[in-house]
């Protein structure tokens, strides 16, 4: 079974299911590592699709689904408010936070970050010292997946990023070409 094959699969099981679908259940089932999976589900995401981590498994959501895109990016500590106002308030959503780590793979937080107020609550709680950034144990380099109403405002988002320096590129090791553009 190719790759598409299985991650059409899986799409086709979750929706299928009214209960969250662990990973390891997936894994199991495709006999595929859950690693793997983990992977398929970013892919299948980044075709914009809903697909919510929970802690019981991953389920589809019966919502509208919104066009998303999966952006690398690099920047400096004291730069995060200014990356997330810069999605924001170029009508984006900031579904999610990821890294892709050499030896643990993709390690993924849910943000749901839609407002200036949700960015000042998340910069304050990391000032507070509660946490530190996930992007801190892979120099700096995280991912996340934003949706917005449309794939012109993705494209916006895009460009934006782009003026900012915020947007890195995709290495070697790296498992997807998230902007399906060639290095």
């Amino acid at each position: 079974m190719s790759g598409e094959e299985r991650r059409a699969q899986i799409l086709k099981k979750l929706q299928g299911s009214t209960r969250p679908v662990s990973g390891n259940a997936l894994a199991k089932e495709f006999k595929v590592s859950r690693q793997v999976i983990v992977q398929d589900i970013a892919l299948i995401r980044a075709q914009g699709v809903n697909i919510y981590s929970t802690p019981k498994g991953y389920i589809v959501s019966d919502g509208t689904i919104m066009p998303s895109r999966v952006f690398k990016m690099r920047h400096r500590e004291e730069e995060v408010e200014e990356e997330l106002n810069t999605i924001i308030d170029n009508g984006g959503r900031v579904e999610d936070v990821f890294v892709y780590h050499k030896v643990y793979g993709i390690l993924r937080a849910t943000m749901n970050i839609k407002s200036r107020l949700d960015i000042k609550r998340y910069v304050n709680d990391l000032a507070s010292g509660k946490s530190t950034l996930l992007s801190n144990v892979t120099s700096g380099y995280h991912y996340h997946t934003i949706s917005a109403e449309s794939v012109e405002i993705l494209d916006i988002i895009q460009e934006e990023l782009t003026k900012k320096g915020f947007l890195a590129k995709l290495v070697d090791y790296e498992p997807v070409d998230f902007w399906n553009e060639e290095e």
